[in-house]
């Protein structure tokens, strides 16, 4: 293998390890939300803490990510690496949100879990459900760089707003007829906005995806549901 040669494998593979690293760091971001989600419905507070403590290990992955990143422009990419790169760090500041917003479910958690339970966690879980969903299927898609399954994804950001709306309505009229639920719901309210954003995350990353296929070419105009801001009970 003469010394060309032998340089751009080691880009490829320097490449494919920073979309392996991409890849580990969005699955622990998942199970970080799964986990939250799952203490909501349990009111587990110990377990709460723990994923609290845990959201520091998406951010040394994200630290080493940019690192790598600074690495591979030191090597003079070509304008389609480019691409790549700017993408990857674009992912991971996204993907790095995600796992904050799941530490923030935990946190609020446990502030919810002094007052009695409240029957609009299943209304949260049904969000947490399809957010979920939509960052494990938009990792998929920005692995394998299959642009349908991206459109999808970002096409489906109407419905979890559309949830999210809903839950958001029920909330404040919940906290009009019951003064004492004004706190608990409160907590519910910032998480189900948590669960909305990380759906708006999912969505940056399936628009990377296009942008790492087709550069500054216009996305297909996709439906956008939250009206939450102007929600009447």
């Amino acid at each position: 293998m003469n010394e060309h040669n032998h340089i751009v494998r080691s880009y490829d593979l320097e490449q494919a390890t920073l979309l392996d690293e991409l890849i580990r760091m969005g699955q622990m971001a998942v199970a970080q939300l799964e986990a939250a989600l799952e203490v909501v419905d349990r009111r587990d507070s110990s377990a709460a803490e723990r994923i609290v403590a845990n959201d520091e290990a998406i951010d040394a992955l994200e630290r080493q990510i940019n690192h790598d990143v600074i690495h591979l422009i030191r090597r003079g990419p070509l304008a389609s690496d480019l691409r790549i790169i700017l993408a990857a760090l674009r992912v991971a500041s996204d993907i790095e949100r995600i796992g904050d917003y799941a530490a923030n479910i935990a946190k609020r958690s446990l502030a919810l879990n002094l007052a009695p339970p409240l029957p609009h966690t299943r209304g949260l879980a049904a969000l947490g459900k399809l957010a979920v969903q939509q960052v494990r299927e938009v990792l998929e898609a920005y692995r394998t760089r299959d642009e349908q399954a991206a459109l999808r994804v970002r096409q489906r950001d109407a419905e979890l707003d559309t949830l999210y709306t809903g839950l958001f309505r029920e909330l404040l009229t919940y906290m009009m007829e019951d003064p004492r639920a004004i706190t608990p719901c409160t907590h519910l309210l910032f998480m189900a906005k948590n669960l909305e954003r990380i759906g708006d995350h999912a969505t940056n990353i399936a628009e990377n995806i296009w942008f790492l296929l087709h550069g500054e070419a216009p996305l297909p105009e996709r439906e956008k549901r939250d009206d939450s801001n102007t929600a009447a009970p």
